[in-house]
């Protein structure tokens, strides 16, 4: 078991971070929220750009994969973990709480969830994610518990993620990518849509084009970030003074993430980056 994880002494973990890990950059749009709404909190985010997309994975390399980023992530004596991956949220969540259990772990299915349910009008809700989160009906499941009477329609689109991070999403390639994947989705005239993956709010410009402006989309960025407050809060965990600061870590080349990274945050990293290595993290 990895170090630092404990509850005990709130005033002692009140100053450590929050650990945010996603499969690669979309996990940037997850803590830019949380930087936005708890800019006292330090941060240490964990890309896994060596081995992205998880949505071609098995369950069992998904949960591998998971449980080596929180290892890291605990060894930075974080006090709460937000698994930024929409994949890692449908598949690992409980096998991590169960290895991690003095951990309070946040995924975004459920805030993400919860905002949709509030959002549909029509009760008409379409879902797009990698094959892993739609092939594990998370966000079905998420939905029916607020509301049975909800109308889901899924698709999967494996492509958005390499597209976004090859720095692809605002090209016609990006747009007739999406145009294929969501032209089933809109046959069901859904009025909400979730983006279930943090890369895809990069396309939301393209997604909306393609779906039309009476269709909400659903980025659960916001959602896991008041998440976030309110579990802090509820332990007594806030960090309410000081500047808190990012840390970043990849597995990979950092180039393509301190490019993606630049657009989506509105300043360098460049100098913040760490490149690690989680195959001796079980």
């Amino acid at each position: 078991m990895a170090k630092g994880n404990g509850l005990s002494g709130s005033g002692v973990l009140r100053d450590k971070g929050i650990g945010i890990f996603d499969s690669g950059v979309g996990g940037l749009t997850v803590l830019r929220e949380i930087k936005k709404m708890l800019p006292h909190e330090d941060i240490f985010y964990l890309g896994d750009t060596a081995r992205v997309p998880y949505g071609n994975r098995s369950k069992n390399t998904i949960i591998k994969y998971s449980m080596q980023n929180t290892h890291f992530l605990t060894e930075m004596g974080i006090k709460m973990l937000v698994v930024a991956c929409n994949t890692s949220s449908s598949v690992a969540l409980n096998a991590l709480r169960n290895r991690f259990p003095g951990l309070p772990i946040i995924g975004v299915i459920e805030p993400g969830s919860e905002q949709a349910n509030g959002a549909t009008k029509s009760g008409r809700v379409g879902v797009i994610g990698t094959r892993a989160t739609i092939g594990s009906g998370s966000y079905r499941s998420a939905l029916h518990r607020f509301d049975r009477g909800i109308k889901v329609f899924q698709q999967a689109c494996p492509l958005f993620v390499p597209v976004v991070e090859e720095s692809m999403h605002r090209t016609r390639f990006a747009h007739d990518i999406a145009r294929h994947y969501l032209q089933s989705l809109k046959k069901h005239n859904i009025d909400t849509l979730i983006l279930g993956c943090t890369h895809y709010p990069l396309l939301s410009p393209v997604i909306q084009r393609v779906v039309g402006n009476k269709v909400k989309l659903i980025n659960s960025g916001q959602a896991v970030a008041l998440k976030t407050r309110e579990y802090l809060s509820k332990l007594d965990l806030l960090k309410t003074q000081g500047k808190g600061n990012i840390h970043f870590f990849v597995t990979d080349t950092p180039l393509q993430f301190k490019k993606i990274g630049r657009l989506l945050l509105s300043h360098d990293i460049d100098n913040s980056i760490h490149k690690v290595v989680l195959e001796d993290y079980e």
